[in-house]
């Protein structure tokens, strides 16, 4: 635990240094969000914050690769150079998007190759609980891989609309896999070196360190250099861990569905950007639309128009994916019950925040 907490910190601390640089690269380069009709921001942002995220990643890994028990994961497997492969080329992408920006289906078509990068080098889904247990051809596999990192880059993407929200959205379901991930190797006796919870601890720490700079008023935004970074390693996570476990060694590991838990938990971890991207596709598709044509009807967008200030409407979605997350990771160590009665609790709770603005208005009338 003490490694995975130093290469946290080290994540946070770095990139909190580096975003300041970051920052006055991206003012000098000139790669500025403008204010457009869907934005919320009043002034020209700059944007590459991503940049300080990835320097704030390769930190991290740099320390756990010399530290005794972290080091075993980089001696016996490659899947770390996967992993960087994979990111560098989404940073590369992201950073052109942030300064000229790039059509939707060049976009896709870099997502796809990142994915498909990561996947060839040792990070893809190997098994499905279907019949049992079903395990995948090679081109399956591959192509079941590049699916979940394009679902997961574009779900944090599109739930980047707030100042501070992808960062705290994916910081809050990175903890949520790292204490999954962690937990579950100490309750079944696994390895407790592994890449799938090394990568939450650096996504959380990479999250923390570059809010204090991107809180609302935001002084840089992550732009898609930063959004396509953090949606992959959330992704990668996910697939490290489902790849590298034993559906059968689960048996005691929760009573509702041991073997589905790794697939459905990452779901739950990405609850709020899922729904949000799956309710975009929908909204856009319905009207005739491109599923990636903007608006302002996402969940963010919609909050602000009940009434919310940006901060509240940000802390009001990092407690739905909390609640969401962690009833989650509960649900594999502690009795249905009890994370029944406490999701309850926390919607009710959320649900009286989010009608507030409406009920004060209703009542003052």
């Amino acid at each position: 635990m003490r490694e995975y907490l130093l290469c946290m910190a080290v994540a946070a601390a770095v990139t909190y240094l580096v975003t300041p640089v970051a920052r006055r690269f991206a003012l000098w380069w000139g790669a500025m969000a403008q204010v457009r009709d869907r934005d919320v921001h009043n002034e020209a942002t700059p944007r590459l914050g991503g940049l300080a995220m990835f320097a704030g990643l390769l930190a991290a890994i740099l320390v756990a690769q010399q530290l005794p028990r972290m080091g075993s994961v980089f001696v016996t497997s490659k899947e770390p150079i996967a992993l960087l492969s994979g990111c560098a080329i989404l940073v590369a992408l992201g950073m052109i998007d942030d300064k000229w920006g790039l059509d939707a289906p060049t976009k896709f078509a870099g997502q796809a190759l990142a994915g498909a990068v990561m996947a060839l080098q040792g990070i893809s889904i190997v098994w499905l609980p279907i019949g049992g247990t079903l395990v995948l051809d090679p081109v399956t596999s591959v192509l079941l891989t590049v699916l979940v990192v394009v679902v997961a880059v574009n779900a944090i993407n599109f739930v980047d609309g707030l100042d501070g929200l992808a960062a705290g959205i994916v910081g809050i379901g990175a903890l949520a896999f790292f204490a999954y991930s962690y937990l579950l190797s100490v309750e079944n006796g696994f390895t407790r070196a592994t890449l799938a919870t090394l990568i939450c601890a650096c996504l959380a720490g990479m999250c923390a360190g570059f809010l204090p700079h991107n809180l609302y008023p935001a002084r840089l935004f992550m732009g898609d250099t930063g959004s396509m970074l953090i949606g992959m390693l959330l992704a990668a996570s996910v697939i490290s861990l489902s790849s590298g476990i034993d559906p059968s060694a689960m048996a005691g590991t929760a009573a509702l569905l041991p073997a589905l838990l790794p697939i459905l938990l990452p779901l739950a971890v990405m609850a709020i950007p899922l729904i949000d991207l799956v309710l975009a596709v929908i909204r856009r598709t319905r009207a005739r639309r491109s599923p990636f044509a903007p608006d302002k009807q996402h969940l963010h967008h919609r909050l602000l128009q009940l009434g919310h200030s940006q901060r509240r409407a940000v802390l009001l979605m990092y407690g739905w994916t909390g609640v969401i997350a962690f009833t989650a990771v509960s649900l594999a160590f502690v009795p249905a019950s009890v994370s029944a009665v406490c999701f309850a609790t926390g919607v009710v709770a959320l649900l009286l925040a989010v009608t507030w603005p409406r009920l004060r208005q209703h009542h003052s009338v």
